[in-house]
């Protein structure tokens, strides 16, 4: 049977370091399941693995992508399976990490599936986004699909920002003529592996503290001179991501350097709780403290291989 190990949990937790030894221990290779890490022009906001520790372990998916590539969790799902697959034709283990929930449900359960959409849809609602913004894609998901949007309101509201995202939204409710929620939870794809889940969580302040301390140490790091290489293509859906905007924000003359840095500690613990939020919901997931000794996440592990 074969085994593929998810480590989940909220930002600056330590996700990274325990997949390393997990992946030592069952002598495997690491899915890295974080949709930002996968752009190789953010590097330091979106805290990619450091040198040593990509080559302490053979990993997949980080820094393969461009930011001027649309790459969809559908994309994802179907290249990590295809992955997921290949290592298990020579392993009985595989680590699958990250902080991207609807990616690790993807993987997991399957995306769900959805009708084609007549192009000249796609086209229109494009043009009415960008003649009224996105204020009109918030209030058409409203009228055409009230529960996902209460959903979303609840669940993940910074998902009301991204225009990429709510125009899929909008166009498949237009041109399906059925609500975008009506195409959720659909039988999956079946899965030629078990997952055994681990989650890592502290309490809310130190959470709160090492978010902070992550924050300071990526400016030191020189978050400041990537992101400002990043601003003239600001607008791109890859750089609608806590880290950038608010610098993007200060470039623009918005915000002081002082408080654009306050912002993105605020929004990344905002982030980091709803994070916390979409993975307690999954009742399989075994819940460690960060600090737990490696060895006894290890022991429950291999008992769970053993069931």
């Amino acid at each position: 049977m074969k085994h593929l190990i998810t480590i989940v949990g909220p930002t600056a937790i330590g996700k990274t370091a325990l997949s390393i030894i997990l992946a030592n221990h069952f002598q495997c290779e690491i899915i890295s399941c974080d949709s930002r890490q996968f752009f190789k022009e953010m590097t330091i906001g979106t805290a990619v693995p450091s040198t040593t520790e990509l080559a302490s372990a053979p990993h997949h998916f980080i820094q393969n992508k461009s930011i001027f590539e649309n790459y969809t969790v559908g994309d994802f799902e179907k290249d990590a399976i295809k992955k997921i697959d290949e290592l298990f034709l020579t392993n009985d283990y595989a680590i699958l990490v990250g902080g991207s929930g609807l990616y690790v449900n993807a993987v997991l359960k399957g995306f769900d599936s959805f009708p084609e959409i007549d192009p000249l849809v796609r086209e229109a609602v494009n043009k009415q986004y960008e003649k009224l913004g996105i204020v009109y894609l918030q209030e058409q998901l409203k009228a055409l699909d009230l529960e996902y949007f209460e959903t979303i309101t609840k669940e993940n509201p910074q998902t009301l920002q991204n225009p990429q995202r709510m125009m899929r939204f909008v166009e498949v409710c237009i041109g399906a003529g059925q609500p975008y929620s009506s195409f959720l939870n659909q039988k999956k794809n079946e899965r030629s592996f078990t997952p055994i889940l681990i989650g890592l969580e502290a309490e809310r302040n130190v959470m709160y503290k090492r978010i902070n301390q992550r924050v300071d140490i990526m400016m030191a790091e020189g978050l400041l001179v990537e992101a400002k290489s990043l601003y003239k293509n600001k607008e791109l859906n890859a750089l609608q991501t806590v880290g950038y905007r608010e610098l993007f924000n200060y470039f623009d003359g918005d915000f002081s350097l002082e408080f654009a840095i306050e912002e993105i500690k605020k929004n990344t613990r905002r982030f980091a709780k709803r994070q916390l939020t979409w993975f307690k919901r999954d009742e399989n997931t075994k819940w460690f403290d960060f600090e737990t000794p490696y060895e006894k996440v290890i022991s429950y592990i291999s008992s769970s291989l053993k069931k």
